[in-house]
């Protein structure tokens, strides 16, 4: 039910910054709330808690977020009226999905044993760019177990030329007697 919910305000933050020409910065917006929110803890807790009121709530916002688009503000206090401040998280995500499909960005994972220096995430990014038609956001994410190489993700195209990967196929070979 929380993903309906989730989806259902999501499209209706997205066709009122589409309607306003505001894709680009709400976008933004949201994912400046998604990582307060990821690095403050306390926030999600502080709007799930019963005995603070809708007024001192909607007071946190407005301090919180005064920088911010009005929409953006009144969203978020709209969420505070409709008890749906626990589905915030999945709100903004499915609404930076939909923001970056409007706006012709691809989110890609490359997974790497270490994390890989913006140089190198500039020659991947720009090796997917050119690939794909489209800007592309990179996530480095760490996975010791690849041993070496990457594994990169991008919708739903997985390249993996990690060490752990050539091991398993060498593995698979000599399993079926040599013969690939």
């Amino acid at each position: 039910m929380a993903n309906e919910i989730a989806g259902r305000y999501a499209e209706a933050l997205f066709e009122l910054s589409k309607e306003n020409d505001q894709v680009a910065e709400r976008k933004e917006e949201a994912e400046i709330i998604l990582k307060e929110f990821q690095a403050n803890p306390d926030l999600s807790g502080f709007f799930r808690a019963v005995q603070i009121s809708r007024d001192e709530k909607k007071n946190l916002i407005a301090r919180c977020f005064e920088a911010f688009t009005p929409e953006t503000v009144n969203f978020l206090k709209l969420l505070v009226d409709k008890d749906r401040m626990y589905c915030l998280r999945p709100i903004l995500e499915e609404f930076v999905r939909k923001a970056d499909e409007e706006l012709g960005i691809e989110t890609a994972t490359v997974t790497s044993a270490r994390k890989l220096d913006e140089a190198q995430m500039a020659k991947i990014r720009t090796a997917l760019e050119k690939k794909t038609g489209k800007q592309v956001h990179l996530i480095n994410r760490i996975d010791e177990r690849l041993i070496a190489g990457i594994k990169v993700t991008a919708g739903t195209t997985v390249t993996d030329v990690s060490v752990a990967r050539q091991i398993e196929e060498m593995k698979e070979t000599l399993l079926r007697g040599g013969r690939r």
